[in-house]
């Protein structure tokens, strides 16, 4: 029988992005960017978010395309958000028709039709891309916002720079954790809706919330995580480049109970589970783990 750490770290091994998964995701997302690039005149377009940051978790999903568009394209950003955001839906319904195509507030989603099965696999395929317009601002960028109607600043080198740091801090297991608990937030036992959105406020809030180092074991430290994130999901979770609106923005209050009391039972299962290891009966933590997590945590 695995032991708990054996468990934990082949589940994070789950998690990790594989050579197949990497070579399709390098074909699909070039295969959008070359046909943008018969529609728009684009200066260059880059692979960004956490799928760039490999805190991205599995299945497979939303993988960020930055187009940064040249001076030619300048005029909508004169115009509202949305027109540019119905500019690049329009060419991808095109391609992908309406079913697979979806306008989003800061991009449009491109789904591929990938069947994903109980265990969560997807024969290492990715499921969707998020297509993102973007105009060169200085050093950084601006992004359209349906949602508020403004262009907001960002810079993904930043985010990175950001992530990188933590996982060194943290003894290189600090994106191991936070892709665990964006898997946890994937759970089908939560419904449709997730708890924490957008799943990059895992991210942002774990930058403070995972701190004092490496302790070694990866339950207590979830435990703790869970705990933390419990009790800080009201706090107000600004951009880690200090340029776009706040990313805990995206969560109402009623939203935020709702994710709150979801870490709370979290925390309490992940206590429940170390409480079964204590007593010697392994077997059993390894199945508490596994329904408190979903299908990627091992049994054997």
């Amino acid at each position: 029988m695995l032991t708990l750490d054996e468990a934990f770290r082949k589940f994070k091994s789950r998690l990790e992005l594989n050579d197949k998964e990497q070579k399709n995701a390098s074909a699909r997302q070039q295969e959008v960017r070359n046909y943008l690039d018969t529609k728009f005149s684009i200066a260059n377009s880059f692979l960004t978010g956490s799928y760039a940051r490999y805190t991205k978790t599995k299945p497979l999903k939303d993988i960020d395309i930055f187009f940064v568009l040249k001076d030619s394209e300048r005029h909508y950003r004169s115009k509202a958000p949305s027109a540019v955001i119905n500019a690049f839906y329009d060419a991808l319904v095109e391609k992908y028709g309406e079913e697979a195509v979806r306008k989003q507030s800061r991009s449009v989603n491109v789904d591929f039709g990938v069947h994903v099965d109980a265990e969560d696999n997807t024969d290492y395929r990715i499921l969707s891309v998020d297509v993102v317009p973007a105009f060169p601002k200085g050093d950084d960028y601006e992004i359209p916002d349906t949602d508020t109607g403004q262009w907001i600043k960002t810079n993904p080198k930043i985010h990175a720079e950001r992530a990188t740091a933590a996982h060194q801090a943290f003894s290189y297991e600090w994106k191991g954790l936070v892709r665990m608990v964006k898997y946890w937030n994937n759970n089908p036992r939560h419904g449709s809706d997730k708890p924490i959105k957008p799943s990059f406020l895992i991210e942002v809030m774990a930058l403070e919330c995972l701190y004092g180092g490496w302790q070694g074991q990866f339950d207590r430290e979830l435990q703790s995580l869970f705990s933390t994130l419990a009790d800080r999901i009201f706090d107000t979770w600004p951009d880690p480049a200090g340029l776009g609106p706040a990313i805990s923005n995206g969560m109402d209050q009623a939203r935020k109970r709702r994710a709150g009391d979801l870490l709370m039972q979290a925390s309490r299962d992940a206590t429940a589970a170390i409480n079964l290891a204590r007593q010697g009966r392994n077997g059993e933590a390894l199945k508490a783990w596994r329904a408190l997590f979903g299908p990627k945590f091992p049994l054997t």
